[in-house]
């Protein structure tokens, strides 16, 4: 068993249960990348500080680079006899160049290695979440503009409520996305903060230049106190509180798309290859791609709150505590990377069955708030013209009648001063027209949004 980096004051060799127990390169390894960026860096900030040669920094250097050649290529080996992804490619740093390597260490402590590494990752993961969610709010706008005109019950409480734009019902969820793109962006200002030279907890006790070393590293400031710098993970708990509400969102929109496709609805189908049968129902078509979306955001809330209570009643500075981190981190930017992607496909994909739709255009009564507010064009309060409208409905549902299918002296029963003008209002048509208002369903204030949303998503 070969000596653990701080094994001088142990008289004893570690227990191999508890090493196994120990260990965090099964998962951390996804930071070797992250750790020979800020390791070359961190090496040149040595040398500027005169605690490395130039001929030791150029062998660092050279090792660095043939470790990352190495992994790239899926060549190296992280063992877990070297506890965590830095110790390894300490380790291996020092069977290419010897001694040299662990000078590297100077002044620099994993507790510092490991926030930077995280911070530098998912600055990275960051940007591929971005191009993700405007591709897919790319095939919100797309559909809305393929089925531009097509009308749809809308509901409140999933009932049937008043008629509304396929378009703009759609496009809701690209306002929703929009924010959640606005909400990284955002972040990114307090995620793109450089703790290195914080050393253990304390700072560095070398003269290294932090503000030339957070540039070189993309950082956008430098963090002011070390004691934060490695002991908070509130960049971390803030990232997956926003994919945990991008989520919710993929995920009411699946249960959108599920209730849609079944048999009572039938308003849409989606794509073969998107679905999957039963083993034993031959007839079956189920939409378990959105079945999946839904079921996928109780993981991304569940990791949300295992970060939450990773860091609850945690003392400062840096506790270890604090490398059970990462996999939930992991697991969440997985998890959403792949949803968005699904949902994206799905929405492409998806086909309105519009003859299925339109018998629903004659249920539930949508055209009632029209008649109330005709009522009050009349002069009647709101709240009168309200109760006279429920009225009017009940007898419409004991006669198997629409509203617009009542003869003017069935109106009257209920209200004198309905005249025939009643039947203009009655209509889709006239729906549509009286909602031409910012953010409204209207025709053109619909395609206005549309219109602006194709040049606001090459902007953002």
């Amino acid at each position: 068993m070969s000596k653990k980096p701080w094994s001088g004051r142990f008289q004893e060799n570690i227990d191999k249960f508890f090493e196994d127990f120990s260990e965090s390169v099964s998962f951390d390894h996804k930071l070797a990348p992250y750790e020979i960026k800020a390791s070359l860096v961190y090496a040149e900030a040595l040398k500027e500080a005169g605690i490395l040669t130039d001929k030791e920094f150029n062998l660092i250097k050279k090792g660095l680079k043939e470790i990352e050649k190495e992994i790239k290529s899926g060549k190296f080996i992280f063992s877990k006899e070297y506890e965590d992804v830095h110790m390894n490619i300490e380790k291996a740093l020092y069977e290419k160049i010897g001694e040299t390597a662990y000078k590297l260490h100077t002044g620099r402590s994993r507790n510092e290695q490991v926030v930077t590494d995280l911070r530098l990752y998912l600055m990275d993961e960051c940007k591929e979440l971005k191009k993700l969610i405007k591709s897919f709010m790319k095939a919100i706008i797309s559909k809305a503009e393929e089925y531009y005109g097509v009308v749809i019950p809308g509901f409140t409480h999933l009932q049937h409520a008043q008629p509304v734009l396929f378009s703009h019902w759609i496009m809701a969820y690209y306002e929703m996305i929009r924010f959640h793109l606005e909400r990284l962006r955002d972040y990114e200002k307090r995620l793109k903060i450089s703790p290195l030279g914080s050393s253990a907890f304390a700072g560095c006790g070398f003269n290294i230049d932090r503000k030339k070393i957070a540039k070189k590293l993309g950082f956008k400031d430098l963090t002011k106190n070390s004691v934060f710098a490695v002991s908070s993970r509130d960049f971390v708990i803030e990232l997956l509180f926003i994919l945990t509400l991008i989520m919710l969102d993929l995920s009411r929109l699946a249960e959108e798309l599920i209730i849609w496709m079944t048999q009572e609805f039938g308003f849409i189908d989606l794509p073969d290859r998107f679905c999957t049968g039963s083993s034993i129902m031959p007839q079956k078509k189920n939409p378990d791609s959105a079945e999946l979306v839904r079921g996928k955001v109780a993981s991304v809330a569940g990791n949300l709150f295992q970060l939450i209570l990773l860091i609850k009643n945690l003392p400062l500075s840096y506790n270890r505590d604090l490398q059970e981190d990462k996999p939930p981190v992991f697991e969440a930017l997985e998890n959403t990377k792949k949803s968005i992607k699904m949902m994206a496909l799905l929405i492409e994909g998806l086909k309105l069955n519009k003859k299925n739709i339109e018998p629903h255009l004659k249920k539930g009564y949508l055209l009632a708030t029209e008649l109330a507010d005709y009522l009050v064009t009349k002069g009647i309060p709101f709240r009168k013209a309200h109760h006279i409208t429920g009225e009017i409905v009940v007898y419409a549902e004991k006669k198997g009648k629409t509203l617009e299918e009542l003869k003017l002296e069935e109106f009257k029963k209920f209200s004198e001063v309905i005249e025939k003008d009643i039947y203009q209002w009655l209509t889709i048509e006239n729906f549509f027209k009286r909602r031409e208002i910012l953010g409204g369903t209207g025709y053109n204030s619909v395609k206005k949004r549309l219109e602006e949303a194709k040049k606001e998503i090459e902007r953002l």
